[in-house]
C-alpha cells in the first residue's frame, strides 16, 4: 500500500508537533503519579512542600491551606528552583517533595511537567486541587474576603 503510512496523535514526536490541552494533559499526568487530599495532607506532614498557585482572587475568596507556600504561577519556576536566584526559601533542594495545588487540578498538572523539567523529580499535584483539599474537609483558613 504505498509506502506512507497514517501516524496516530499518541504516536507523534517533535517540535512541530500539535496537541491539544486534553491530551497534553494526558501526556503530562502519565509521567509521575498524582495525589488525593489525604495524601497531600499527609505528604505535608512527612515534609512535603504544598505550593498553592491560586490567584489572589480566589485565596481572597476561598481561602488558604495553613502551611502552604504561595507562589503566582508566573513565578513558580524562580522561586522553586534550588538554584535560582529568587528562590523561596523553602526551595532547598531537587529532592524536595512538592504538591503543587490550584484551584481544580488542571492548572497545577502542567506546572508539575515544568518543575519536573527543572529537576524536581519528586513533584506532583493535587487531583481536584484546592476544591477537592476543602471538600474533603481538611483545614482551611479564611481568605481577605471572608473564605
Amino acid at each position: 500500500m504505498g509506502g506512507t503510512e497514517r501516524v496516530g496523535a499518541s504516536e507523534r514526536v517533535g517540535a512541530s508537533e500539535r496537541v491539544g490541552i486534553d491530551e497534553l494533559l494526558e501526556r503530562v499526568r502519565a509521567g509521575y503519579d498524582r495525589v488525593g487530599p489525604q495524601e497531600a495532607a499527609a505528604a505535608a506532614t512527612d515534609g512535603a512542600l504544598l505550593v498553592d498557585i491560586r490567584y489572589a482572587a480566589l485565596r481572597d475568596r476561598d481561602g488558604l491551606i495553613p502551611g502552604a507556600l504561595v507562589v503566582e504561577r508566573n513565578e513558580l519556576e524562580w522561586r522553586l528552583d534550588p538554584l535560582g536566584s529568587h528562590r523561596a526559601a523553602e526551595a532547598v533542594s531537587h529532592d524536595l517533595p512538592v504538591v503543587v495545588i490550584c484551584n481544580e487540578g488542571y492548572a497545577s498538572s502542567l506546572a508539575v511537567a515544568s518543575l519536573r523539567q527543572l529537576g524536581l523529580h519528586r513533584t506532583t499535584d493535587l487531583i481536584g486541587g484546592f476544591q477537592a483539599w476543602r471538600a474533603a474537609g481538611l483545614p482551611v483558613t479564611p481568605g481577605a474576603a471572608g473564605g
